[in-house]
């Protein structure tokens, strides 16, 4: 599956990044197509909140539209509260929760 990289720049200098890339399924998504899926996406905190990290979703979502998604699927950690309401902000919904374990042998 195609995976690319988006970078945003100021002055030369990369100030943020998504990378996006098809699924062959997302949680939450159609089974029956491959769906667009947020591997990374980082802005430096200094120019957060000022639009960057929507042009670059704004572009992994025409990105995955191109390849011929319907659907753009992403993660965060459960206490990342800033990504996840930057998601929410951006019209991601919620579509589930997990808890992962792990027992030393």
């Amino acid at each position: 599956m195609p995976l690319v990289l988006f970078v945003a720049e100021v002055g030369g200098s990369v100030i943020g990044f998504i990378e996006v890339g098809l699924r062959s399924h997302a949680d939450g998504c159609d089974t029956s197509r491959p769906a667009g899926f947020v591997e990374g996406w980082y802005v430096h905190p200094s120019y957060q909140r000022g639009g960057v990290g929507r042009a670059l979703m704004t572009t992994a979502e025409e990105w995955a539209r191109a390849q011929g998604a319907r659907e753009i699927a992403s993660d965060t950690w459960i206490d990342n509260e800033p990504s996840q309401k930057a998601h929410e902000a951006l019209g991601f919904e919620v579509v589930d929760r997990c808890v992962n374990y792990r027992k030393a042998l």
